[in-house]
């Protein structure tokens, strides 16, 4: 195989090499200005709400019930206004406003950043203020106390009390479903191409997750699509970039290779990317703002709420967004009829003029993007993905890959999306301890049961 070989062989055998990249570009760019155009409001800072709205009840009537109505974030992000409306027994609702202004833009850490309250324009002298943030706001029932804006609790679904609690942890566990079904689909498209595993996925989503982080960093206090976009598009283009480096530097010459001297080839290359996060980004986590995690009532069972985040559904929706689209494009683009025919019979593929240095480069991208991808989300949601964890993320998503079937990009999404289920699932009714036990047994068992997983073949088929 000839890496350097002119891409116009495969143009003029009716293959199109450019129809991956347009699509990939056209999603992004398609994403970027979705949310850009999206969320161009002054993100709410969920912590300065949160203290803002705690002073309500301890300025309300006794016994009065306090309904939250409307919160805005004030232009320079150091205040938040909160209309509520209090209800007492024996007189009418009355609407109040408060105003609270913060020492620094951003999440508060303490309550004696907050350095101003009024009340309908009225401001709170300062021995009121310490006292409320002394003996109320730094307590376990004041944060009990916090009206919270459901909106309108009666309208819920009403659930036993058992779906409830499991439709929580689901609910919970789909930005890791996402993450590990992006990740499997990588696993897959390398493994259905050349039949061999890329131990260094978990690696390429840390880089990914650094670089979101590096593009929340840089828009900090602009309107939150702003730097969702931009951390998207660093994320991607990052751990596409490092994954193409690994296509020409390490997967190309060693194609011919046994599949263990691959292998070994991988964990060098995960243990030097680790080496190199390490060295660059500093041993120390990398912690971005928490964005768009308000909570939203779901369902209800009695006094307990099922509540998700506007951050896990758009880390559930990029997931489902980049799966179809990846599904479809390997079914009916002309690339995805390239990566077919080369991963059907390699030597037949050259005899028709498809260039393998061009299959390779454009299937490491793409796999490699979907972890950057992967990374993102994990930034997104949980605020930081760090070198330390990408060991154990790659191993958990190979599991998932392994599950559904490696080599099958249906499969491996669908392994993702039950590994984390499993996960989210384990964490709610047996010691946390033992939940990584539980997900390689489970890799054990279809290894033996099924090794060629849900929607592979029942027998392993060596390339």
């Amino acid at each position: 195989m000839n890496p350097s070989r002119p891409a116009a062989l495969s143009r003029r055998a009716g293959f199109p090499v450019r129809s991956l990249g347009s699509t990939a570009r056209a999603f992004v760019l398609t994403l970027g200005v979705g949310l850009g155009l999206s969320a161009c409001e002054m993100p709410l800072e969920t912590d300065q709400a949160r203290l803002c709205r705690m002073t309500a009840p301890a300025l309300a009537a006794p016994d009065a019930a306090v309904t939250i109505a409307r919160q805005e974030e004030d232009p320079d992000g150091r205040g938040v206004g909160v209309d509520y409306i209090e209800r007492a027994a024996d007189a009418a609702p009355q609407t109040h406003h408060l105003q609270c202004r913060f020492l620094l833009p951003g999440r508060p850490r303490r309550s004696e950043e907050l350095v101003q309250i009024a009340r309908d324009g009225t401001p709170l002298g300062e021995v009121q203020r310490f006292f409320l943030q002394r003996f109320w706001l730094a307590t376990p029932e004041g944060r009990a106390a916090d009206p919270s804006p459901l909106g309108d609790l009666s309208r819920l679904v009403r659930l036993p009390p058992r779906l409830a609690y499991g439709a929580q942890q689901a609910l919970d566990g789909l930005p890791l479903c996402a993450v590990y079904a992006l990740l499997a689909a990588a696993y897959s498209l390398i493994y259905g191409l050349v039949g061999r595993i890329n131990l260094a996925f978990g690696e390429l989503a840390a880089a990914g997750g650094y670089a979101a982080a590096l593009g929340f960093g840089l828009l900090v206090g602009w309107p939150p699509g702003f730097g969702l976009s931009l951390a998207l598009g660093l994320g991607v283009f990052v751990a596409a970039s490092w994954g193409l480096a690994a296509s020409r530097w390490v997967f190309q010459p060693m194609h011919r290779a046994d599949g263990q001297i691959v292998l070994v080839a991988t964990i060098g290359l995960a243990q030097f990317m680790s080496e190199g996060l390490r060295l660059t980004q500093g041993s120390h986590l990398l912690w971005i703002a928490p964005v768009l995690n308000s909570p939203v009532a779901v369902a209800r069972s009695g006094d307990f709420i099922v509540t998700t985040a506007d951050n896990a559904l758009l880390a559930a929706g990029l997931a489902l967004a980049a799966g179809l689209l990846l599904v479809l494009g390997m079914r009916f683009t002309p690339f995805g009829r390239q990566w077919r025919a080369y991963a059907d019979d390699p030597l037949a593929a050259q005899m028709f003029g498809l260039d393998p240095g061009a299959i390779f480069a454009r299937s490491f991208a793409l796999a490699s993007g979907l972890a950057g991808l992967g990374g993102y989300i994990m930034t997104l949601f949980y605020g930081s993905l760090g070198y330390g964890a990408a060991t154990s993320l790659g191993l958990k998503a190979l599991t998932a890959a392994v599950l559904g079937g490696i080599g099958s990009i249906p499969g491996a999404l669908l392994g993702g999306f039950l590994v984390g289920l499993m996960e989210a699932l384990w964490s709610a009714a047996f010691p946390i301890d033992y939940r990584d036990v539980a997900v390689y047994a489970a890799l054990i068992l279809t290894l033996t049961l099924r090794p060629g997983g849900l929607l592979g073949a029942r027998e392993s088929q060596a390339r």
